[in-house]
């Protein structure tokens, strides 16, 4: 029963932490690594292999807009709709950057002792919260996306595979620096975060289900699916009224720390 007690636990951590910008994929390979022994790459294949399920999530939430996507397609061309071709050129980018990215880490992790990975996520996490608060202070108005925002966003989103580093905090943080409003930032940012997840999810199964049995995993995925769902709504709203930053900072201090208690 062990595996679906794991199963249990991160599916519910990943359906609460996708939604806040301090890196899910990067505190769920923390506790897998930290408490239940996990290899770094084996964590990191789990933490990214859960995405699939609040990819389920923030679809059902977003459906509307979604469906709104989907009626443009049509006139894609003739309006030469911006969000559309924002949406487009940054999955693609993220696609291209993320696939580099996954194969460097997966040869750079498999050589990391457990000390060494954990000290390594704090840096990311503490980066992360780094690049929020310089962001959190440009208020901007822009709302209208362009081709080099989407290459940006795209690029960082694709790097955003390295647990530790948030995938929303840097891609709304980027938004942010770029002039765009709150708002806007946070609806592009999540919307791209669709395809991104599911991609993610489908990677790791390259190799199979990392740790888990085929069930344990549909356990997993359905558990993260129901509670993001569930969560998603409330979490969003506190988003920009807490200072996730300073998260990131002590999470990534806390990490760097214990890391540095395991090497020595």
């Amino acid at each position: 029963m062990s595996e679906f007690r794991i199963a249990i636990i991160v599916g519910i951590l990943q359906g609460f932490f996708e939604w806040l910008p301090i890196s899910s994929e990067g505190n769920i390979a923390l506790y897998l690594t930290a408490v239940e022994g996990l290899t770094p790459t084996a964590a990191t294949d789990f933490a990214l292999f859960l995405h699939a399920g609040t990819a389920v999530s923030a679809t059902i939430y977003y459906r509307g807009e979604l469906a709104t996507l989907a009626g443009r397609l049509p006139q894609w061309r003739a309006t030469r709709d911006t969000e559309l071709t924002f949406l487009a050129v940054a999955t693609v980018a993220s696609a291209i950057v993320g696939l580099a990215a996954y194969a460097t880490i997966e040869e750079l992790f498999s050589a990391l002792t457990g000390g060494a990975f954990i000290v390594l996520i704090g840096v990311l996490l503490v980066a992360t919260g780094l690049f929020q608060r310089v962001a959190n202070a440009r208020l901007g108005t822009r709302t209208d996306p362009t081709l080099a925002d989407a290459l940006l966003v795209g690029v960082l989103q694709g790097i955003a595979i390295l647990p530790g580093i948030s995938r929303s905090g840097s891609t709304v943080s980027a938004l942010l620096l770029r002039g765009y409003d709150p708002e806007a930032s946070f609806r592009l940012s999540f919307l791209l975060s669709i395809p991104a997840a599911l991609g993610a999810g489908v990677l790791t199964l390259t190799d199979g289900v990392p740790e888990l049995s085929l069930a344990a995993g549909a356990v997993a995925t359905g558990v993260a699916a129901v509670v993001g769902y569930l969560t998603i709504d409330g979490l969003l709203r506190i988003v920009s009224q807490i200072a996730f930053w300073a998260v990131c900072l002590g999470l990534g201090g806390l990490a760097v720390v214990g890391g540095l208690v395991t090497i020595l």
